[in-house]
């Protein structure tokens, strides 16, 4: 089953999106992660798109950290007033499963877009028991 979420985000908000579930055994893996300006091609705009497993609080940069256990994907949206030059956004993700909240966040670097749009597809997969206490576990301690 896939599961869809959209919506925008204003620079440095943060949005949760409810997963969790009582007993842990319906887990998640993200499919598809795309953004989009509020008006491209008319705005110049770089925005940065987070999506965690723990709420860190609005970005107060666009510092990306593949380190960072919590990290599950990233989104950098680029957009001039030229409409000869608009890059395709560099979205990168793990396939990791997780069953607990995630959250997703924006820094609007440079431009005069107020926000930028996004679309996420979420896989909905069965865990073991042993599974959903692992995935849990992760998410509680912010850890790989």
């Amino acid at each position: 089953m896939i599961k869809t979420f959209r919506g925008n985000l204003a620079h440095q908000e943060v949005q949760t999106i409810r997963l969790s579930t009582v007993n842990g055994l319906t887990g998640y893996r993200i499919r598809k992660f795309e953004v989009i300006g509020e008006t491209p091609g008319t705005t110049s705009q770089i925005a940065t798109v987070f999506l965690n497993t723990v709420d860190h609080g609005a970005p107060a940069a666009a510092t990306i950290n593949f380190d960072s256990p919590t990290l599950l994907a990233v989104a950098q949206y680029e957009s001039t007033t030229s409409a000869s030059y608009n890059p395709q956004p560099i979205i990168i993700f793990d396939h990791v499963k997780f069953n607990q909240d995630i959250y997703i966040s924006n820094f609007i670097s440079s431009g005069t877009g107020a926000w930028v749009n996004y679309y996420l597809e979420l896989e909905q997969v069965k865990l073991s028991v042993d599974e959903a206490a692992v995935a849990t576990l992760k998410n509680m301690r912010g850890r790989e």
